[in-house]
């Protein structure tokens, strides 16, 4: 049987920041994306990030740490379309725990968290902080059709919303599945 697969997202345009943000630092120098790249790939090994096809800075970046670079031609349409095309390119998978690439402060520990729920046969697994629910988030392989039929800025969340109880909550002492990076003050904050 296979394993889950790590899917991270990074075919956003970023244009709330101005810039393409994946490529800022936040941690010694080291790229955003790149830090949310490496967390996931040393939770799950198996792991792919979606792109812009057009973006070769960001997937030579990737491709260094080590995931499976996925273009994705549709990623304009929105979220949606990048999940769908990441789900598509690791479909052998039997669930996948899906990342996002501007969220680069996601504990270890909570990848293996959603990992372990998956494997322990949770539909859909997801991570809350204090009440809050957040990112990454597990889905099983049951949910590989209505994930490969998304095609907008939806993502997940609509098939998280219809199948609310089915979903496994996971508490983690963890800041960092709330705490995306949409702005450059959001970067600022993230050195002090």
């Amino acid at each position: 049987m296979s394993e889950p697969a790590g899917l991270l997202l990074a075919a956003g345009s970023g244009t709330r920041f101005g810039a393409n943000k994946l490529l800022v630092p936040v941690d010694d120098g080291v790229p955003m994306a790149v830090c949310a790249a490496r967390t996931l790939y040393a939770a799950l090994p198996r792991s792919a990030v979606v792109v812009q096809s057009e973006d070769a800075q960001l997937s030579q970046l990737l491709a260094h740490a080590g995931l499976e670079i996925v273009p994705c031609a549709s990623a304009a349409l929105g979220m949606g379309a990048s999940l769908a095309c990441g789900v598509a390119a690791l479909h052998e998978a039997s669930g996948w725990v899906v990342a996002l690439a501007d969220m680069p402060f996601v504990r270890q520990a909570t990848f293996a968290a959603i990992v372990g729920a998956l494997r322990d046969g949770a539909a859909i697994a997801v991570p809350r902080y204090r009440g809050q629910r957040g990112h990454p988030v597990g889905f099983s392989r049951e949910f590989r059709e209505a994930l490969l039929a998304l095609n907008a800025d939806i993502g997940g969340r609509d098939i998280i919303a219809v199948n609310v109880g089915r979903v496994t909550w996971i508490d983690v002492d963890d800041p960092g599945i709330v705490r995306d990076i949409d702005s450059p003050t959001d970067v600022e904050e993230s050195r002090r």
